[in-house]
């Protein structure tokens, strides 16, 4: 442990005159012949840097001379127990884990109980408590604190303010203080019920799947405490994000779903007979549905906050980035031009993780990676380990290889309290102490709930087959509400008699709860439709914008401050942006970008874009934030155009996809009419998200009626740079493609891509939203064919698909229609230039694969009555790409035409790895398309 980490005061603090010169004699030693030093104060030197002489000293107890080994011993000693005390600590409730105090006994110091009785208390403790009287009662004190119920790791914590401010109140023993009489019963209400709630699933819905919190009853304690300390400090919006385990309790005790809508869900009875009338509980639910332990819930509490329980599949942690971006959202105010300014303390995430899943699942350490980060921090979350010690079947030992589940939050230096969760008291101070450091320094804290799974994965399985030795143990152990029913008993705070009666009295509760369900809901059935703002599109929306108006803000676009320094070459290619509106230029796509967002914030739409160098643009395209070259400041052109009303920012986010992605799926699931925005660095990136968008943005409107118009742009086309750099694969996204779920397009316009995201703007917060996914381009953000003239973003609107202006003027002539997609329809407009010697064939350029526009196209064809054939022209091999998704369509309205492909061959690699291979099949697929 480095100097300036050290969780103790300096043992330097100790010594003064011959001793301390002694000790500083030793330490220039040290400094050229260690060898020749004694090996403990070898290992403070290491530890503890340079003796010098400190503040400490003048309140400081004389030692005697030569017993400053003892000393030493007894600062290392102390030290030990507060780094390694957690590894004898009581923390398993099946007592299953060997507790290590090698590392916390006098013996290993070389000292004795006389030794520590002769030596001060003020050298191993700050604050010293009344029955601490010497060094001996400051090690006992120490282990009651550090090897208890609760356990600590602080050690990796660099921050030195931090490290003091943890110490001192763990020191304090506030994590084991007790509770009043009156809490204690509140307590034992609580798990009454949280038992009571499984127990009567248990028996009344025999053999159906719940993922009981059994083992961890406790997680609902912790979660209450949470939730309530937090509403008392002024948080609004708490967001929780857990897996299954658990989730139907958390949902009825923590979000106050009540119990005969609970039970509604097991009885296959609509569960909206019995939503609270005074609006205290929000459910969405989709037309296709899902399993009750996926589904959420929001609940406005009685003092004024929203509490949210995240839908959530069965992958576990990928709800976690998810919720952390609702927090985000929450926690910022958009309604302003420049940057968002948040507010971190209006909103917390709780996220609630499985043990194997912490640290089996790198969208964990993705998620406590960017925590901290500009753009993505919301102030510290709570982390909950809800650890039963097991995976589905697999044991601890076979799950990782970290002493601990929580070991991955170390590197992000997160506070972490492992609790027993067989006792409710020091859970109950853990939730306090959470929400209290959270709020002091705005950082994730960690909890790791320690208990065990009572039954096996689910109600189903059988967990002696493969864990027996296990589950031995688990049978012969009470329950939590039990074993606290006993001790409050024994400590006469209630009586034997009252913890049968407060039992009983939850069970005849949930009877009647039942007995409504079927009373009321006999013969009662509801059928969730699609709505039809999603059945039936999107309508032709305007969304060309006056020239005047995007003239002036040009200028504003082009006009910086007179003392910021924009890099000379950079400054030259901006101010070409000019051109376009003189008559000698084009608007190109990252100019027609900016223009869209500029008039997007205008029109009361604030954006967020987020990704890997998204501020420049992978591309060195898009240049939305400048940087002074003298003094790297920085520069939002946006942040300055007339008219904005609502917020613009762009963050370069980490490395990573996968969490990022769920990020703003959440920040946008949050704020309905944000405009947010994720740019993959390059379209194949993409592939480390695939989860988020199989469970979350394809799928979240059909299973849970849950709304998002987040917009994906995915670089892609081929152009020599190898596999991976070339597919944004195209054809994941149209096979999830279904029931109007999302729009996928491929644009060769610019002036396209300016309607499209203005378009996307408008329907933000209606009926009709969808996500939007578009395959955007590389090479083609500068051709002048896809560039726009102002006129094509002062009128008109999203073309689903274009006719290329220079082919089919001769109906009669045309043999071969051709429709391609984004790249490559362009190389072909390339290759038949003006028209001329192509009058046989005609360009169709399809901008939009989803929904396929079937009717435009089949009015395209009836033009050409001596139109042969239909052929659909990609770069992608034949099995990936659009071929396949579009072939069905095509045929529908091919009439008595051929319809014919036209690319590479089917592949299991996306494209050529070789530049002069690809540019010779580059050639021939587009000489095949235009020959007749």
């Amino acid at each position: 442990m480095s100097n300036n980490v050290s969780p103790v005061s300096s043992p330097w603090a100790a010594f003064s005159g011959p001793n301390l010169g002694y000790v500083m004699e030793m330490y220039d030693l040290y400094l050229t012949s260690p060898e020749e030093v004694d090996p403990e104060l070898v290992s403070l030197f290491e530890q503890y840097g340079a003796p010098v002489q400190t503040s400490e000293v003048s309140n400081a107890t004389s030692v005697e001379p030569g017993n400053f080994a003892k000393v030493l011993a007894a600062v290392q000693y102390a030290d030990a127990i507060r780094v390694y005390g957690h590894l004898g600590a009581d923390i398993y409730p099946l007592k299953d884990h060997p507790r290590d105090t090698t590392r916390i006994e006098a013996k290993t110091y070389g000292l004795s109980d006389q030794d520590l009785i002769e030596i001060p208390a003020s050298l191993l403790l700050k604050d010293i408590p009344a029955s601490v009287n010497n060094g001996l009662d400051a090690i006992n004190y120490l282990k009651a604190i550090y090897t208890s119920k609760i356990a600590v790791e602080i050690a990796h914590v660099v921050n030195r303010e931090e490290s003091v401010w943890l110490q001192s109140k763990i020191e304090s023993g506030v994590l084991n203080a007790g509770l009043s009489n009156d809490e204690r019963k509140a307590v034992l209400n609580q798990l009454t019920k949280v038992e009571g709630f499984e127990k009567f699933i248990h028996k009344t819905f025999v053999g159906q799947k719940r993922f009981s919190i059994e083992g961890l009853d406790a997680l609902v304690v912790l979660m209450d405490e949470i939730v309530h300390r937090s509403e008392d400090k002024g948080v609004k919006n708490v967001m929780i994000g857990m897996a299954h385990r658990g989730r139907l309790n958390v949902l009825t005790h923590v979000l106050h779903k009540p119990y005969d809508m609970m039970f509604a869900d097991f009885a296959h009875v609509p569960n909206e007979l019995f939503i609270p009338k005074d609006g205290s509980l929000e459910v969405t639910k989709g037309w296709f549905g899902d399993v009750k332990y996926h589904m959420g819930a929001t609940y406005n509490s009685k003092k004024g906050a929203t509490i949210k329980l995240a839908y959530n599949p069965s992958h576990l942690e990928v709800v976690s980035p998810v919720v952390t971006g609702q927090a985000r959202a929450a926690q910022d105010n958009t309604s302003k031009a420049g940057a968002p300014t948040q507010d971190a303390k209006s909103a917390l995430a709780i996220l609630v993780h499985g043990d194997a899943a912490f640290a089996g699942q790198g969208v964990v350490t993705e998620t406590m990676n960017y925590s901290r980060t500009k753009g993505f921090n919301t102030g510290g979350s709570v982390h909950i380990i809800a650890n039963n010690m097991i995976g589905f079947t697999t044991e601890h030992y076979d799950s990782r290889s970290t002493v601990y589940s929580s070991d991955p939050a170390k590197g992000y230096e997160i506070p972490i309290l492992h609790v027993n969760a067989d006792d409710p008291e020091a859970v109950v101070q853990v939730a306090r102490f959470a929400v209290e450091y959270r709020e002091q320094f705005g950082k994730d804290i960690l909890v790791d709930l320690v208990g065990y799974r009572r039954y096996g994965h689910n109600e189903m399985d059988e967990p002696m087959i493969t864990n027996p030795t296990m589950y031995t143990g688990v049978h012969g152990h009470d329950t939590v509400r039990a074993l606290y029913g006993k001790a409050l008993a024994g400590q006469g705070i209630v009586t034997a008699e009252e913890v049968a009666t407060l039992d009983a009295d939850t069970q005849k509760e949930m009877q009647a709860a039942y007995d409504h369900v079927k009373e009321v809901g006999e013969g009662q059935h509801v059928e969730n439709e699609m709505p039809e703002a999603v059945k039936n599109g999107y309508d032709i929306v305007e969304t060309g914008v006056e020239r005047e108006r995007l003239e002036k803000m040009n200028k504003e676009l082009l006009t910086w401050p007179q003392d910021f320094n924009v890099f000379k070459k950079l400054g030259k290619i901006l101010s070409r942006r000019e051109d376009a509106f003189v008559g000698k230029g084009k608007i190109d796509w990252g100019h027609a970008e900016t223009l869209a967002f500029g008039t997007i914030t205008q029109e009361g739409n604030s954006i967020r874009l987020t990704g890997q160098d998204a501020q420049r643009g992978t591309f060195a395209h898009r240049h939305l934030v400048l940087h002074d070259e003298k003094t790297g400041a920085e520069l939002t052109p946006l942040h300055h155009i007339t008219g904005a009303d609502s917020s613009f920012v762009v963050y370069n986010s980490p490395l990573s996809e996968a969490a990022i992605v769920g990020y703003e799926y959440g920040y946008n699931l949050e704020n309905e009419k944000n405009l947010t925005i994720w740019e993959a660095q390059y379209g194949d990136f993409a592939n480390m998200a695939q989860v988020m968008f199989d469970n979350f943005i394809s799928a979240s409107r059909s299973k849970w009626g849950q709304k998002s118009g987040l917009v994906m742009l995915l670089p892609h086309a081929a152009e020599g740079q190898g596999s991976e750099h070339t597919s944004a694969r195209l054809e994941r996204f149209l096979q999830l493609a279904g029931e109007n779920n999302w729009t996928v397009a491929n644009l060769s316009s610019a002036a396209n891509y300016f309607h499209l995201l203005r378009r996307q703007a408008k329907m933000l917060g209606t009926e009709a939203i969808r996500p939007l996914v578009l395959v955007s381009p590389k090479s083609l953000l500068r051709n002048q064919i896809v560039a726009a003239d102002v006129e094509e973003l002062a009128t008109g609107h999203f073309e689903t698909v274009i006719e290329h202006p220079t082919t089919g003027s001769a109906t009669k002539k045309v043999e071969r229609i051709l429709f391609a997609s984004g790249k490559v329809a362009i190389d072909i407009a390339e290759k038949v230039g003006d028209g001329k010697d192509f009058d046989h064939v005609h360009l169709v350029r399809v901008e939009q694969l989803y929904p396929f526009p079937s009717e435009k196209i089949a009015a395209i064809i009836k033009r050409f009555p001596n139109a042969k054939e239909l052929a659909w022209v990609q770069e992608e091999p034949q099995n990936m790409g659009s071929w396949t998704f579009a072939d069905p369509y095509m045929r529908e309205v091919a009439e008595d035409k051929d319809v014919r492909y036209i690319g590479r061959i089917v592949r299991s690699s996306p494209a050529e790895g070789d530049a002069d291979s690809y540019k010779a099949e580059q050639a021939r697929i587009i000489e095949e398309a235009v020959t007749r």
